[in-house]
């Protein structure tokens, strides 16, 4: 009898630096997003969460909303002139004017909120499992939840997630790897490994872990950065020779 064949490792992608820009030292990145020119980044702690518009080459904060002292500030996405927003642990998000800033409306989920991206039908979310939560942009709730999984083994601690040419972004916490994940059945169809992106001085500096996503769709640019990095990063992929 012929035995069973091993399916193929999945593919694992290195980088190319692009470019690097400036990025704010003090800003515990948790959503990320590229729109019309501007970065759109949420922060998170408690006390030190914002809602800010950033200029890609100067780092610089353009415009900001901070959150109240209650609320852990998580994962965001752009849909159209929506600026959505999670939070950890208050289960409550927020909706906000993409031109002010302000605070427009809230929602209610249950869990903890870590990373949401859209790819303008859909609202995806994760909460730190190995699920993701798909949602209706207009009511907000959820209607389905993909398992992510890598062959036969499940991937959580899921975070900031990207929608990018069909495939989910997303990072895994506490590591240097995001996973590339197909909508559909939430198969992992490759791995990005950034080990190094981030250069050890900045790291004995006081950098957190890599968390933060975002994709510039009409130019094609890949953009990552993490907490409390000085630096933000555009990248390309570029493929890994299989052990």
């Amino acid at each position: 009898m012929v035995g069973a064949q091993t399916p193929p490792p999945t593919p694992v992608y290195g980088f190319r630096i692009v470019h690097v820009y400036p990025h704010d030292q003090e800003a515990f990145t948790q959503g990320l997003e590229y729109r019309g020119g501007f970065l759109y980044e949420g922060t998170g702690l408690n006390g030190r969460s914002t809602i800010r518009r950033v200029e890609l080459e100067s780092g610089k904060v353009l415009q900001e909303t901070k959150l109240d002292q209650e609320y852990f500030g998580e994962g965001i996405t752009l849909l159209g002139d929506r600026l959505l927003e999670l939070t950890w642990r208050s289960h409550r998000g927020f909706e906000y004017d993409r031109n002010t800033l302000r605070v427009k409306s809230n929602f209610e989920y249950s869990g903890e909120g870590w990373g949401l991206t859209n790819d303008g039908s859909h609202i995806y979310m994760s909460d730190g499992t190995s699920e993701i939560r798909v949602w209706d942009p207009a009511s907000m709730r959820e209607f389905r939840r993909i398992a992510v999984h890598d062959g036969s083994q499940a991937i959580g601690a899921l975070n900031e997630l990207e929608y990018v040419r069909g495939e989910i972004y997303a990072n895994v916490w506490q590591t240097d790897r995001i996973a590339r994940i197909a909508p559909s059945d939430g198969h992992i169809s490759g791995w990005i490994d950034l080990t190094g992106l981030l250069p050890r001085a900045d790291l004995e500096a006081g950098a957190d872990v890599l968390n933060g996503i975002a994709y510039d769709a009409p130019g094609n640019r890949l953009f990552v950065t993490g907490k409390l990095w000085p630096k933000l990063f555009e990248l390309q992929l570029v493929p890994k020779l299989q052990p």
